[in-house]
């Protein structure tokens, strides 16, 4: 993988047998492999399996400088994060509108992020742009880093963590586990390891990585994915738990005008008490008054109608357009589900149509949020 030609990329994994490549803009891994709702249902109920997101970018920052520098200009508060602890942050235009979501973790000397697919290299950009004076080094690591995703046991708790006892048995790579990260940690992993994780899956699987042969070492007892490295699960599975988890996700529960506060990202990506940084103003002013212009909704879908509404589909009330959908799946447990963004001033008991699809409407962002009313998102 290049720091740019995210279409050209495709990872190891896709090479699995029953492997399916996911649409743009997560090209380049696979979307299921073969059977997307067990997927699911391992990652979320047995909590085995991993996710490749390996189309991910990676960005290091290094130098010690490196932490009040991203707290000036982030809006979240990282001037003391301690080594192996793990942060969201965001980056707002002048105007408040996001920019881009950056999942950071620091190694003590360095932190770690990793963003949208394609978006290192201006995330980079950006921060070159303004480094000054200040003691720190930005680097692109997209062609030497990968991300994955896994779920943790309950009880693991949600703070940053070496990867002592992934499912690579390894203690070299560098785990994020925050807030955001669905009940699982992503790691950092050399991309030099991919091709040798596809390998360990289809030895696991004992007849040459079939599908059939990967489901059944994962089938009853779960005895040869829990001896081996675990089986690849697509992100369908990983992105109907985040939708399902109320999670908003650059690019797709944002657009050019898309502010903090309508999303609920709230209290997980910005710190409402420290100092300036750009976008504060918009920000803090609607955080106050409360009322952001539009809300992040999750719609339960009719599931008798066998589609999914797609990304920019209009969401209607009363024959009118208030809105559009942000992303679809189905979930394993809740059927057919969505997140849609509308007009505040929707109610909130109202019917919905997402791309004429009906949508039993459950309120993630309140109409009136603000200083005293604050967005519901899921534990």
């Amino acid at each position: 993988m290049t720091a740019t030609d995210t279409d050209a990329y495709a990872s190891p994994l896709l090479g699995l047998a029953g492997a399916v490549a996911a649409d743009p803009p997560d090209s380049g891994v696979a979307a299921h492999y073969g059977d997307p709702m067990r997927e699911q249902r391992r990652l979320a109920v047995d909590r085995m399996d991993f996710v490749d997101l390996s189309h991910r970018g990676v960005v290091r920052v290094a130098g010690p400088d490196r932490l009040s520098w991203l707290h000036a200009l982030t809006t979240q508060d990282v001037e003391h994060l301690a080594p192996g602890e793990s942060a969201s942050a965001l980056l707002l235009s002048p105007h408040g509108h996001v920019e881009h979501a950056l999942a950071m973790v620091d190694d003590g000397e360095a932190v770690w992020m990793h963003v949208e697919p394609g978006t290192a290299p201006q995330v980079v950009a950006f921060l070159e742009s303004m480094r000054f004076l200040m003691r720190v080094e930005v680097s692109d690591l997209s062609a030497e880093y990968a991300i994955r995703w896994e779920p943790t046991a309950e009880g693991v708790t949600a703070e940053g963590v070496t990867a002592e006892g992934t499912a690579e048995g390894t203690t070299d790579h560098l785990t994020r586990q925050g807030a955001d990260s669905l009940g699982g940690r992503e790691i950092f992993v050399p991309r030099s390891k991919l091709a040798e994780t596809a390998r360990r899956v289809v030895e696991a699987a004992g007849d040459t990585g079939s599908a059939a042969g990967v489901r059944e070492a994962a089938g009853a007892g779960d005895t040869a994915a829990a001896a081996g490295p675990g089986r690849p699960a697509g992100l369908w599975a990983y992105e109907a738990l985040r939708i399902a988890a109320h999670l908003p996700r650059a690019g797709f529960e944002t657009d050019h005008r898309t502010i903090p506060n309508e999303v609920g990202w709230l209290g997980t990506a910005v710190h409402l008490h420290k100092g300036c940084y750009r976008g504060q103003e918009t920000v803090a002013r609607v955080h106050t008054l409360g009322r952001p212009p539009r809300r992040l909704v999750f719609l339960h879908l009719d599931g008798s109608v066998d589609r999914l509404p797609g990304h920019g589909a209009p969401v209607t009330h009363e024959d009118r357009a208030v809105g559009f959908v942000t992303s679809s799946a189905r979930h394993f447990e809740m059927g057919p589900v969505t997140l849609a963004l509308i007009r505040r001033n929707v109610p909130v008991d109202a019917d919905l149509l997402a791309d004429g699809v009906a949508a039993a409407q459950e309120v993630v962002v309140p109409p009136d949020a603000g200083l005293h009313v604050r967005p519901k998102l899921r534990a």
